[in-house]
């Protein structure tokens, strides 16, 4: 998943950031409205984590600016917003989830559990409630970052996940190769250009080749049932 992170704090930040990479998730960060603003105007994000008390204003401000996006534009007017908030009184959370955010974390907080509240938006965003994703023969486990293929565990990289995961939420539309990489890697990440094409042969030779689809000249899919 694809998280902007918007909070002043440069520690709580850069252990954030830390945390969701050893999750799997690329991660950017911003310390103010307005430099959180520029980054959701310039690639599209998957969740955002929001501080309330930025650097250079509230948060909810963004979080206006945010619901307030027109539809088809950047950033996702749709796009989950999990408060991160030391303001433990309940008119703050009140307003926070009235203007349009979706949960909520109480600072100091677990990484595991806000990894946890990340799962679930993630889920009600894709219209799901089960915790695992099936696909054909494939049992997926975003939690645990497992995958069983007829009932027997499969090993991947953390990379390979990362790229099938993309795959089998977006199904069966196809992704490009930017758009798998704008979910695995930050603006800064050093990225070889054939980097996605390496993990998908290593993805097809673990799982067969009838998983993962090619559209030429487009990217990558994979369809609604594996299978046909």
């Amino acid at each position: 998943m694809r998280v902007l992170v918007a909070e002043d704090d440069e520690g709580i930040a850069a252990g954030l950031a830390a945390a969701l990479r050893q999750h799997g998730h690329a991660v950017e960060a911003a310390a103010t409205v307005a430099g959180a603003w520029r980054l959701l105007q310039a690639e599209p994000f998957e969740l955002l984590l929001l501080d309330l008390g930025l650097a250079d204003g509230d948060g909810t401000e963004l979080l206006r600016r945010v619901r307030a996006s027109p539809a088809g534009r950047l950033p996702d007017a749709a796009m989950p917003v999990l408060i991160m908030t030391a303001r433990d009184e309940i008119t703050s959370r009140i307003a926070g989830l009235d203007l349009g955010a979706d949960d909520y974390v109480i600072k100091p907080f677990h990484a595991d559990e806000l990894a946890a509240r990340m799962r679930a938006l993630r889920r009600r965003a894709a219209g799901r409630a089960q915790p695992l994703l099936r696909c054909g023969e494939l049992a997926i486990d975003p939690a645990a970052r497992t995958v069983l293929r007829g009932g027997r565990p499969v090993e991947l990289s953390a990379r390979e996940f990362a790229v099938l995961l993309a795959l089998v939420e977006a199904r069966p539309r196809v992704l490009s190769r930017t758009q798998i990489e704008s979910q695995l890697y930050t603006f800064d990440g050093a990225l070889e250009s054939n980097a996605i094409e390496v993990h998908v042969h290593h993805l097809r030779r673990k799982l067969g080749e009838g998983v993962i689809r090619t559209m030429r000249g487009v990217g990558y899919f994979v369809p609604s049932d594996p299978a046909a």
